[in-house]
């Protein structure tokens, strides 16, 4: 079974977190300063602290990386086990598609290890394709 990923943009993060943890009583897992991840019925979902100006740009998370990558705010994309990440980036790489952030592994060595990439659709819009290394806790934590 595949679990989905979804990431939103929030302009207020502890509104956000109220209304996910408190109104719809889901579980946060694991979280920073300007991200939120929570146990969506078994699926992740991120939420991450955007600046309220956007436009019709894709809003990335201000002043700061993602276990040093600066990741687009706005995406969504699936978990995967790793073969399968793997035989998509070769496949991807193969037909000359773009990275958004090559593939590589973030948060080496700490809870949450897992391998990620980004690419863009032919509307620019972001998909994430992620592994997780310790799938112990389940298919993502």
């Amino acid at each position: 079974m595949y679990s989905f990923h979804l990431a939103l943009p929030a302009y207020d993060l502890e509104k956000s977190r109220e209304f996910y943890r408190d109104t719809l009583g889901l579980s946060e897992r694991r979280s920073a300063f300007n991200w939120v991840d929570y146990d969506f019925f078994g699926h992740q979902l991120s939420i991450h602290l955007i600046r309220r100006s956007i436009g019709r740009h894709v809003g990335w998370i201000p002043n700061t990386k993602i276990d040093g990558d600066l990741v687009p705010a706005r995406h969504f994309g699936v978990i995967l086990p790793e073969a399968e990440w793997t035989e998509l980036h070769q496949r991807l790489a193969e037909k000359g598609v773009s990275f958004v952030i090559e593939p590589r592994i973030r948060f080496e060595g700490k809870e949450g290890e897992q391998g990620t990439f980004f690419i863009r659709d032919p509307s620019r819009n972001c998909l994430e394709f992620k592994f997780f290394t310790d799938t112990s806790k389940g298919s993502w934590y």
